[in-house]
């Protein structure tokens, strides 16, 4: 009999965006099982592709902002505002996101978030009312430094010299704040819940795949930790300790400290404005993805998120992936067709369809064909 199918992927980094992940399996799909019923809705948890998803989703127009990237070379970014409902979209990834930098070429200590403050005037100045901010997939680990300093506030050591480097905060000893602070509310979408300090903080757990290396952690270790110091004697309580805080190199901390924002799961935020619950009790089958399903699925990733509420809804969930690591409720496992708790089933592209860097370089044909030799499967 035809089936209801949800389809609703994240991106598969670095090769398929999360529309172009959905479109690869639902042409699979079709291929094998031409009756069935399909639904897409390419999900992010608030990394790369957040804006474009929800902007698909809420018809936000999408605009141009001459910025600055991560490394402060100059870019023609973008960012997605709805006049109607004055809300604006604004995705960390499309402006000091790591994609866009060169492999290896800045160590983080160059990088900070600068040119984010651009994005955020740009939706001020268009009349803004609130303001979604994706920070997954930064470069940077300056806890919102740059960003801050973009916005008018200065920050100054012991002398009343400035400090212009987020790697000078050791020296931290005051701030002065613009006047009036910034007007528009925003709302940060993390994606994964990570304090600011500690062994599960920023610098230890996202900044080697940044380019941190271990004898640079106490110099980071040390910058982060006097400004949460003294942001915790301004305000009388922990920020950094925040579930978020450490997202983005810290950009979630910094935003709370800076702005006031509040810190809220990329996904959920996805998810509430998309009507996936909805969708879901809809549905008679799930197909969701990302580019490596692996132990960090499950941690509030968008691809676990999904199959947890499956989960709760006794809704059956199929996982694609380009590649399976030691998948959930299968430790060391990547053999497609493997059973999880929350998948019903589990394939991977690499490496029984094909070799990692042919699944890379072709990802949607290799999607394609996973979803076809899926649907063959039956429910």
């Amino acid at each position: 009999m035809p089936l209801r199918v949800l389809i609703a992927p994240d991106k598969f980094k670095g090769t398929l965006t999360a529309e172009a992940a959905a479109d690869a399996i639902a042409a699979g799909w079709r291929r094998i099982r031409p009756d069935d019923s399909l639904t897409l809705m390419p999900m992010s948890d608030g990394g790369d592709g957040f804006g474009s998803v929800l902007a698909g989703r809420l018809g936000a127009e999408r605009r141009p902002v001459e910025t600055l990237d991560a490394a402060h070379r100059p870019i023609r970014a973008h960012w997605w505002y709805d006049p109607g409902s004055g809300r604006a979209l604004i995705e960390s990834a499309a402006i000091i996101g790591l994609a866009l930098l060169p492999a290896g070429r800045f160590h983080p200590f160059e990088l900070d978030t600068t040119g984010l403050g651009a994005a955020l005037e740009a939706a001020r100045r268009a009349g803004a009312r609130e303001i979604l901010l994706g920070i997954g997939g930064s470069a940077t680990n300056d806890a919102g430094f740059g960003l801050a300093r973009a916005l008018g506030w200065r920050f100054l050591d012991p002398a009343g010299q400035p400090i212009d480097r987020w790697t000078g905060l050791d020296r931290l000893h005051r701030w002065e704040a613009p006047s009036p602070p910034f007007p528009v509310p925003v709302t940060v979408a993390v994606d994964v819940d990570n304090p600011l300090l500690g062994p599960r903080g920023c610098s230890r757990i996202y900044g080697p795949q940044k380019g941190l290396r271990p004898e640079d952690l106490p110099v980071a270790d040390a910058a982060l930790g006097r400004l949460a110091e003294v942001a915790a004697a301004t305000h009388g309580t922990r920020l950094d300790a925040l579930p978020g805080a450490g997202a983005a190199g810290g950009l979630g901390f910094g935003l709370r400290l800076f702005l006031g924002a509040a810190l809220e799961s990329g996904f959920g935020i996805v998810a509430r404005t998309t009507g996936l619950v909805a969708e879901i009790d809809r549905a008679d089958l799930v197909l969701t993805g990302e580019g490596c399903i692996d132990g960090q699925t499950l941690m509030g990733k968008g691809t676990g998120q999904i199959a947890r509420l499956c989960h709760q809804r006794a809704k059956p969930c199929w996982g694609l992936a380009g590649l399976l690591e030691g998948a959930p409720g299968t430790p060391g496992s990547s053999a497609p067709g493997s059973e999880a708790p929350l998948f019903g089933r589990l394939a991977a592209i690499a490496p029984e369809l094909a070799p990692p860097t042919e699944a890379r370089a072709h990802a949607a044909r290799w999607l394609n064909e996973l979803a076809a030799r899926m649907a063959a499967l039956g429910t």
